[in-house]
């Protein structure tokens, strides 16, 4: 199978999920060596100087772990010039492991090559793949997603739906929906997935 273009270099954890990217996307694909990020200051200025030259996709592990190394990316690199995407929690094992993560869920590595490219489509720039729809903030009021006593739970909801991570903030929500959801569709899903 012919390996997705991606238009921006993507930043992962660590090694093995740059293999398994490797055999599904024609990029740049670096990674954060885990919580090394943290104090590996080469690295801090290379993605810096990459994130004036383009936007740089994130994708890191839906668990805990990953979201606070998404989110230290996210204090290094402008908000505009980072593509948050996000990978499923999908319960499993890497077949590399003995055993599950802590949470239980696969990591990038051990999502399937066919739902790496289904999620990364939208940023290869092929025809008719590449999507930017943005609810404004009072649609996603108006529709329950935010502002409410049970906002959060209904983005839970969204999310399950969407084959994003639940648990998520408002802001991050929001930058993962802008590039799989317009207004219309979460409408739907909204009252589709409601209880």
């Amino acid at each position: 199978m012919e390996k997705l273009r991606l238009l921006y270099p993507i930043i992962v954890e660590g090694k093995y999920d740059r293999i398994r990217l490797d055999s599904v996307v024609e990029t740049a694909v670096l990674t954060t060596d885990g919580f090394r990020i943290f104090k590996d200051s080469e690295k801090a200025v290379l993605l810096r100087k990459m994130a004036e030259q383009t936007p740089i996709l994130v994708l890191t592990d839906s668990d805990k772990a990953g979201a606070v190394i998404r989110g230290h990316i996210a204090g290094m690199i402008p908000p505009e010039r980072l593509i948050h995407v996000y990978v499923p929690q999908i319960e499993g094992k890497e077949k590399r492991k003995d055993k599950p993560s802590a949470e239980g869920f696969l990591g990038v590595e051990g999502i399937s090559a066919e739902l790496l490219r289904s999620i990364l489509a939208p940023y290869s720039g092929q025809e008719g793949t590449q999507v930017h729809r943005t609810a404004e903030p009072r649609q996603l009021m108006e529709m329950g997603l935010t502002g409410g006593t049970e906002s959060a739970h209904k983005r839970d909801r969204v999310a399950r739906a969407l084959g994003l991570p639940t648990g998520m903030t408002v802001k991050a929500f929001i930058r993962a929906v802008q590039w799989l959801a317009g207004p219309e569709e979460l409408e739907r899903l909204s009252k589709e997935t409601a209880e």
